[in-house]
């Protein structure tokens, strides 16, 4: 199973490459047609920069009264949409084009504007030298049109637009995926608990008629416990999928009794043991499912070692939250699977169906606000999970 993972993890990571790729290669396109647009306005300025060098030519010739510049000044009409100034060696403004300037004709702000919007584009590179004779030169200074301005910003704005649609699609499908879980989950757990309930009632039954035979009561007693544990089971399985009643609770009674109950039922080999905090940890609570929770959180810590070992629980509080640590000293987890051990069917054993961590992760922090996580793991060392759930002051009461 946990090669299905990891091929999923793999998959994942496939997907963005591909996707990266496809925006790398959109903004590669974008940027070609932006760079392109922008040769052919610098282009047209030269033209431009050309007319206005023909025409102070045959202004300043002798015959400049008799010469035909129509031609030089349809070139310099024509241009309704690329903002130009055009200064002399001194930086003087001798002409403006399609600014949009603050004020009307006259109006002292416009050449505030003007000598403002200079100052920026003198220092950039859209600027044209005309030598208008031997020596003497005009500057040509002019800014991108509003349409490539408008295709500049174009990609960015198309690739936010993908990036919200992808986002949008993947949490709709990740909450319809999220939802059918848990569908099946709760129809699991209640299907579960009501085929237990059968058997559990006849066996309940069968302790009274052995009783009345006069088998050996402590037999009995150790068999009542047993199926005592399994009705306690059946109504574990039984509040997946609806709202667990939430009562006051001292955690450190709720892992004392979990490991109580634990001790008697793992290897003697395995040393199990549990500090508990100096002070009551407060927390509301369904005791029954935190309970559950704690002892599988200790049943994999028994899986995870050979035969052998130490299991400690360690209880304690960090600012608002009381936690409890589970160390144990088993194979542990390589970092990479420190999340996907929560997943649905993740599972490194033999034998069960990888639900065991999944169902407490559920019951933390859907039913309790709480927090259920890997905090440390070494191959080979061993591994520590550790629960947080907000505190409360109604459980330390006296």
């Amino acid at each position: 199973m946990a090669n299905i993972y990891e091929l999923r993890r793999y998959g994942k990571i496939a997907f963005l490459v591909s996707a990266a790729c496809v925006v790398a290669l959109f903004l590669y396109f974008s940027d070609g047609l932006i760079h392109d647009l922008s040769v052919q306005e610098r282009q047209r300025m030269e033209i431009w920069a050309d007319a206005t060098k023909e025409i102070v030519a045959a202004t300043m010739a002798d015959n400049g009264m008799g010469a035909n510049i129509d031609f030089e000044l349809s070139i310099i009409q024509r241009n309704t949409n690329i903002p130009v100034l055009l200064t002399d060696e001194e930086g003087n403004i001798l002409d403006s084009r399609n600014f949009d300037l603050p004020g009307g004709e006259g109006d002292s702000r416009n050449s505030d504007f003007l000598a403002e919007r200079l100052k920026e584009l003198s220092s950039g590179s859209n600027v044209i030298d005309i030598e208008t004779s031997p020596g003497v030169f005009q500057h040509l200074y002019y800014e991108d049109s509003t349409l490539l301005k408008r295709l500049t910003l174009f990609p960015y704005i198309q690739l936010l637009v993908m990036l919200a649609f992808i986002a949008v699609v993947y949490f709709a499908v990740l909450s319809t995926k999220k939802a059918e879980q848990n569908k099946v989950w709760v129809g699991l757990s209640k299907e579960t608990a009501h085929q237990l309930g059968t058997p559990i009632s006849s066996l309940m039954a069968w302790m009274e008629y052995l009783r009345d035979e006069g088998v050996d009561s402590d037999m009995i007693d150790e068999m009542n416990k047993d199926v005592m544990r399994l009705s306690t089971i059946a109504s574990r399985f039984s509040k997946i999928g609806s709202t667990p009643k939430m009562e006051p609770a001292d955690l450190n009674n709720l892992c004392a009794q979990a490991v109580a109950y634990m001790s008697t039922r793992i290897s003697p080999k395995i040393n199990l043991s549990c500090r508990e905090a100096e002070t009551c940890l407060g927390v509301e609570a369904c005791a029954p499912l935190l309970e559950w929770v704690i002892e599988n959180l200790i049943k994999n810590s028994v899986d995870a070692m050979e035969g052998s070992g130490s299991i400690a629980l360690v209880l304690g509080r960090s600012g608002a939250n009381a936690y409890i640590e589970v160390t144990d000293t088993g194979k542990g987890i390589s970092r990479k699977n420190y999340k996907n051990v929560f997943n649905p069917g993740f599972t490194t054993k033999k034998r069960g169906w990888g639900l065991g961590l999944t169902l407490a992760k559920r019951i933390v922090e859907e039913y309790h606000n709480g927090r259920i996580f890997v905090k440390s793991s070494t191959p080979g060392i061993g591994t520590t999970f550790k629960i947080e759930l907000p505190l409360t002051s109604g459980a330390c009461i006296e």
